[in-house]
């Protein structure tokens, strides 16, 4: 009986608290669970209306959303793999450094501070074939640019996008790798040189062991930034040319507010979702982080 007792009193104290949070859980229940729920409640709305699986289904014969899931992923991969490997490189030169650190972290940090839409708009214009920078420094150097588009070449396009992903958002990847090994213990790396084991072995077997939780945080953070990739592309290719470059974000956008079709690009949504879900679960069994 006490027991019960106690445990009335203690729910009559937490309640005193709960007008004062509920303000602030009214606006979060407006903002993200009613939307939510209404999401799947229309992409689970057929064209004639009632229940029905018809967008979820339509997505298994869909070839452009399928081309897109592609392409998203051979974004993601790539850009993902060289920012990783560019930030990790990084990390460990500044590291490996005695004097100058920090200001070398400040100059690498200032792409990751821009807008991505400003960044986007400034690559557009070095991009340009005619007036543009690259084409320009290229042209003094000797080298023939009449063929050069980058953006408008179906072979470029692409390239030329993950290229500005690499150069905005390495630094992300390096400041969350250099957090990492600037925690990292020194005994074990002087142990190890103690030893007799070289640079390579001690990177290898020491550093990058050590460096496993972070290195997961990291890719997964990152790998899921650009699952959902869509203001860099929209502004410098807009998915093309044709759909070179069109990624999922950028159809379920043409989907939902060119063709108003929101059901489906809802069920493109949702799908997504739980890819990006897989995507990060898998990751972290891989790195066998949880």
């Amino acid at each position: 009986m006490t027991d019960s007792k106690t445990s009335v009193r203690a729910l009559l104290r937490q309640a005193h608290g709960l007008p004062w949070v509920a303000p602030a859980v009214g606006l979060l229940a407006a903002l993200s669970v009613y939307p939510m729920v209404f999401s799947v409640k229309v992409s689970l709305t057929g064209q004639a209306g009632g229940f029905s699986f018809e967008h979820y289904l339509r997505l298994l014969t869909d070839k452009f959303f399928l081309i897109s899931v592609w392409q998203t992923a051979l974004y993601s991969f790539f850009a993902l793999s060289a920012e990783f490997l560019l930030g990790l490189t990084l990390a460990l030169l500044i590291d490996s450094l005695t004097r100058g650190r920090s200001i070398f972290r400040a100059g690498l940090l200032i792409p990751m501070l821009l807008p991505p839409v400003v960044a986007a708009v400034a690559w557009r214009l070095i991009y340009n074939p005619q007036f543009g920078v690259l084409n320009g420094m290229l042209k003094v150097a000797g080298f023939d640019t009449s063929h050069l588009t980058w953006t408008s070449g179906e072979g470029a396009a692409m390239f030329s996008v993950i290229l500005v992903d690499i150069w905005e958002w390495t630094p992300f990847l390096f400041l969350l790798l250099s957090a990492g090994l600037q925690a990292i213990p020194q005994d074990p790396i002087e142990a190890a040189r103690v030893d007799g084991a070289s640079s390579w072995q001690i990177l290898w077997d020491v550093i990058l062991p050590l460096l496993k939780p972070t290195i997961a945080l990291a890719l997964l953070l990152r790998a899921m930034d650009l699952m959902r990739i869509f203001d860099q592309i929209f502004i410098l290719t807009q998915g093309g040319p044709g759909i070179a470059t069109e990624t999922t974000s950028l159809y379920i956008y043409r989907t939902a507010f060119r063709f108003y079709n929101f059901g489906y690009a809802a069920a493109m949504s949702f799908v997504g979702l739980a890819l990006t879900t897989i995507f990060a679960r898998s990751l972290l069994r891989f790195m066998r982080v949880s």
